[in-house]
């Protein structure tokens, strides 16, 4: 897909994006396919097409390029996302032309496909931290039915859906819009991604940025367990945060620690009891979990989870915290789910092959507990989200050594709940060559979209003039 012979995609005006913001246009976006190998170790494989959103650089005359953007997941979509977030990128979109895409597997883009809405539904609500043997037993045939129903819906594509064909892809994109060189950014998992692209083309980097950096060298229970601490440091600094407004705004405790036992106390009432909401669905203690979590990833949603767990305490009512948790889990409000978490699973079972078994759960458990009493034993029990996965999966992915690479800016935040800071520097460590790392010591997942000013202006300056930050570069 290097040669030259990768014909550029036929761009068109786009139809069925998301509503723009208010007061923004889609009059320039335009939409095209990129049809790629299924297998590109398989000529005779056949092809599948990648959705592509394209926005014009607004200043023609000094254009560097195009700027192609993974926004996470693995499973997150980019061609939606691009198109609501692109606000957030006017600097760059000057000089760069945007493009966004959805990654093979991923909604528009040959999409996994597992079980039906109403079925997501119960998947969703359904306890995923059982206690007893029967809840075990449930749990564990839930995921057992849900590979089951991947397999049988998107067999044939399930072995080529992780990152080491995602790479390949993003190289037939640059070809395919004539960009001798690959600018790229990479938020969350779009790190890993950007590193294993790094890994397998070298010469092809052109300026690539990493934000919210993932540590790919660790085994899928270290990298949960970290998380699982790094939630639970993001929930006490919102605890802090809250009470600081003072007991008649927060009556949930007096410090952080006390906002987060009270959290922890209200989740687990779930699991008895759970919350009634006014969209007729009840709030489940995995859905509460998945609601708090959510809004841990930004500051913005801190106010409401606070009143989320307000409403849940003094009304009985889990409306907020279940309308945060649909956001997360991919839910629309007409009750349609994208493919979130069927190519989440997809993609994650591809990129490696650690496969655990509920003798490790057990074992862990504890390690779990304390990393996070809140987040931490549903995150143990998700160990198990690969195994009796039909595929088997390939290790070669975590490869993101590039020592020949151009300089990479990684860029990490010590308040991330979901990629914790200490990942940024190891990544930047696995590299090699000349990567570089710009700190922010702020809050939520992620810096760039944090809207902090000295971020974006070194992040804004690299893309657009080519100057890395000064060593040990930090954000306040």
């Amino acid at each position: 897909m290097t040669d030259g012979t990768v014909p550029k995609p036929e761009w068109k005006r786009c139809t069925g994006l998301p509503a723009a913001e208010p007061g923004a246009s889609q009059t320039r976006y335009r939409c095209a396919t990129l049809k790629v190998p299924l297998d590109y170790a398989d000529s005779a494989s056949g092809t599948i097409d990648l959705a592509l959103l394209k926005i014009p650089a607004t200043d023609a005359g000094h254009r560097i390029g195009s700027l192609l953007f993974n926004f996470g997941g693995p499973g997150g979509d980019g061609v939606d996302t691009l198109a609501q977030a692109a606000s957030e990128y006017t600097n760059l979109n000057t000089r760069y032309d945007l493009i966004g895409f959805d990654p093979r597997g991923v909604g528009r883009s040959a999409p996994v496909t597992c079980v039906d809405d109403r079925t997501m539904d119960q998947i969703t609500a359904e306890d995923d931290t059982p206690d007893t043997t029967a809840e075990e037993t449930a749990y564990l045939a839930r995921r057992a039915s849900f590979a089951k129903a991947c397999e049988a819906g998107s067999g044939k594509l399930l072995p080529h859906v992780g990152t080491l064909s995602a790479a390949r892809d993003m190289d037939a994109i640059r070809a395919a819009v004539g960009d001798p060189k690959l600018n790229y950014f990479g938020i969350s998992y779009g790190t890993w991604l950007g590193g294993n692209y790094a890994h397998q083309m070298p010469g092809s980097v052109g300026r690539a940025v990493l934000d919210g950096a993932v540590d790919t060298r660790l085994d899928t229970a270290d990298l949960g367990l970290q998380q699982a601490a790094g939630f639970q440091h993001a929930l006490v600094d919102f605890g802090a945060a809250c009470a600081r407004l003072g007991a008649k705004s927060c009556p949930l405790g007096a410090d952080g620690r006390a906002v987060a036992a009270t959290t922890e106390k209200i989740l687990a009432g779930l699991d008895r009891k759970p919350l009634t909401t006014t969209a007729g669905r009840r709030l489940t203690q995995s859905l509460g979990d998945t609601g708090v979590a959510a809004a841990l990833y930004t500051k913005q949603a801190w106010p409401y989870l606070a009143q989320g767990l307000v409403d849940a305490v003094k009304r009985r009512d889990g409306s907020l915290l279940l309308m945060l948790a649909d956001l997360q889990n991919g839910r629309k409000p007409d009750g349609a789910y994208d493919n979130l978490t069927a190519a989440n699973t997809a993609i994650t079972c591809a990129d490696g092959t650690d496969r655990y078994t509920t003798a490790d759960v057990r074992r862990l458990m504890p390690k779990f507990r304390a990393a996070s009493p809140v987040f931490g034993p549903s995150m143990a029990w998700g160990l198990l989200q690969c195994t009796g996965w039909p595929v088997k999966g390939d290790d070669a992915a975590r490869e993101v050594s590039a020592p020949t690479a151009a300089p990479i800016l990684v860029v990490g935040n010590t308040g991330d709940p979901a990629t914790p800071y200490a990942w940024a520097s190891a990544l930047v460590k696995e590299l090699g060559g000349g990567a570089a790392l710009l700190t922010l010591k702020g809050e939520g997942h992620g810096a760039y979209d944090t809207g902090n000013v000295c971020v974006r202006r070194a992040v804004d300056a690299y893309l657009l003039e080519g100057a890395l930050p000064a060593k040990g570069a930090t954000c306040d």
